[in-house]
């Protein structure tokens, strides 16, 4: 399973980790961490050191609540950095955390590499014109309504085949369009309860009929912190649990904060997968 990157393919048949760089002021978890551009340069570093595969930039807290920002503020967060890190890192695998049109083709002509859309094109519907005009890979995840007020009292008859049912139009609809190298991600934490999550979680191989590949994201995130009386300041093994069930369930992508962890579980489940054969 794989994705083409600038022209060449990337392989997804061993999991690979996404690190998370918000330059956000009010994201959950490291809002306002990231402002001056050294600090960032050496976050980044210890990403690329610790194995990072691609490295996903955002300017927009997806929060549940967050305040809505313009555009002209989210393009003023994101620009400077992607310009500097991609004269940086020449060869780094930039994602940019988006669900907005202008922002995405303004990164895409700075050399980004993927857009990652919380929405699936619905809070914009210019963005799928865009993926598709630039021929870029396109991440799509689910999430109920939007993120001012996904968390107000989600409603699902079945979580797990809604949202099977749900990217599997999206993805038809992608390449309808002309899309050709799509990841889909079931949006834990967005228009969920905590049971839904652990729901999507304990069915997550399921989504393999899709067969597309498959990014998942519960990076202390409070479906962990609230189900073990916690902070997110606390959540790493909570994290690296997740994602070690995740990886034996099909997932693809470990989109995280903390990289290190993340690819030493892959290393380790890759292990195991090697010594069955």
């Amino acid at each position: 399973m794989n994705i083409k990157i600038r022209g060449n393919l990337f392989d997804l048949s061993t999991p690979k980790v996404m690190g998370i760089l918000n330059l956000t002021p009010d994201s959950f978890y490291d809002g306002g961490k990231f402002k001056k551009i050294k600090k960032i340069q050496n976050h980044v570093s210890k990403m690329i050191e610790d194995g990072m595969d691609i490295l996903d930039i955002g300017g927009y807290s997806s929060k549940p609540g967050a305040k809505r920002i313009s555009s002209k503020i989210e393009i003023s967060r994101i620009l400077p950095t992607l310009i500097f890190l991609r004269k940086t890192y020449p060869k780094l695998i930039i994602s940019i955390d988006t669900f907005r049109s202008d922002i995405a083709k303004i990164c895409l002509n700075e050399g980004a590499d993927i857009i990652n859309d919380i929405s699936s094109g619905e809070l914009d519907e210019k963005m799928i014109k865009i993926i598709s005009d630039f021929n870029c890979p396109y991440i799509m995840m689910h999430m109920s309504g939007n993120p001012q007020n996904m968390q107000k009292s989600p409603k699902y008859k079945d979580v797990v085949i809604e949202l099977i049912n749900y990217l599997a139009k999206k993805v038809k609809f992608a390449r309808d369009n002309g899309i050709v190298d799509l990841v889909i991600d079931p949006g834990f934490g967005f228009g969920k309860t905590i049971q839904h999550n652990y729901q999507l979680l304990n069915n997550l191989d399921k989504f393999k009929i899709l067969d597309i590949p498959m990014l998942v994201g519960f990076s202390r995130k409070s479906m962990i912190y609230k189900t073990l009386k916690t902070n997110a300041e606390n959540s790493l093994n909570g994290t690296t649990c997740l994602n070690t069930i995740a990886l034996t369930k099909g997932a693809n992508i470990l989109r995280v904060h903390d990289v290190k962890q993340a690819k030493e579980c892959i290393i380790l489940y890759e292990k195991i997968n090697n010594a069955l054969i």
